[in-house]
């Protein structure tokens, strides 16, 4: 589910609410699908002291929990070897042989690649299920197993600097992408910028330090703030960019 439209949005939240109701009925932790960063958004700002858990601190995609007591959540982390010194499997491989099982966006959670092995966050429910018909991937052979703890992807990013005329959204946008403001304020209220995970159509929204830049075909940035003047008093503002 993406928050295309107001039904999308609306659905969510009824859905989010019900689990809620059953967690307090049933006296038991309640696990909704695994979320993106803008329905995380979107439930946070309508339901009061919602929490979430994607398998490890920072995690993209998170299912809201709703915890009992110390019941556990249902997450679970698969770890398959590669051997990919004939043939190279990258995030876009994995993505197209999970899609391939007909298997829903929010089944699963965060998944990377590194030194060898892939991780994948999954339900309990579903890891079988992968387990058994997740064995290839860009024709390699691959062999997914659950594992007993839970690995943290460490994400990288560009630091870069740019000249920012203020802390509004349009300037910002302005900034990075190295464009007019005109420019930014047709991209903003053509709905290609978002704010903290969700969509903003106004240009003269001012943005904190710390906020999440998200621009269609260019990126997703957390703006640092603005970090000196130049001689001729224009504002440098700093940003990294997830890569």
């Amino acid at each position: 589910m993406t928050m295309n439209d107001q039904t999308d949005y609306d659905s969510l939240i009824a859905h989010l609410q019900d689990l809620q109701e059953h967690s307090q009925l049933w006296h038991a932790t309640v696990c909704s699908e695994f979320l993106n960063e803008e329905e995380q958004a979107a439930a946070t700002k309508a339901i009061r002291g919602i929490s979430f858990e994607g398998g490890y601190p920072g995690a993209r995609f998170k299912k809201a929990v709703f915890r009992y007591n110390d019941q556990p959540d249902d997450i679970v982390c698969l770890r398959a070897k590669t051997d990919q010194r004939f043939r190279s499997i990258g995030h876009r491989d994995v993505m197209g042989a999970l899609m391939h099982l007909q298997i829903e966006r929010n089944s699963f959670g965060d998944f990377w690649i590194e030194d060898g092995f892939i991780y994948l966050y999954t339900s309990l429910r579903m890891a079988e299920f992968l387990i058994a018909n997740l064995i290839r991937i860009n024709q390699l052979n691959v062999s997914f197993e659950k594992i007993d703890f839970r690995p943290v992807q460490h994400f990288r990013f560009r630091e870069f600097e740019a000249v920012v005329a203020s802390a509004r959204l349009d300037a910002i946008v302005a900034g990075i992408c190295c464009c007019s403001r005109n420019d930014a304020k047709q991209m903003i209220r053509a709905s290609l910028v978002q704010v903290n995970h969700q969509m903003c159509d106004q240009p003269d929204r001012a943005c904190n330090e710390g906020a999440t830049i998200s621009i269609r075909g260019k990126g997703r940035f957390i703006y640092a703030g603005v970090v000196r003047k130049t001689k001729s008093d224009r504002l440098i503002g700093s940003f990294r960019q997830f890569i």
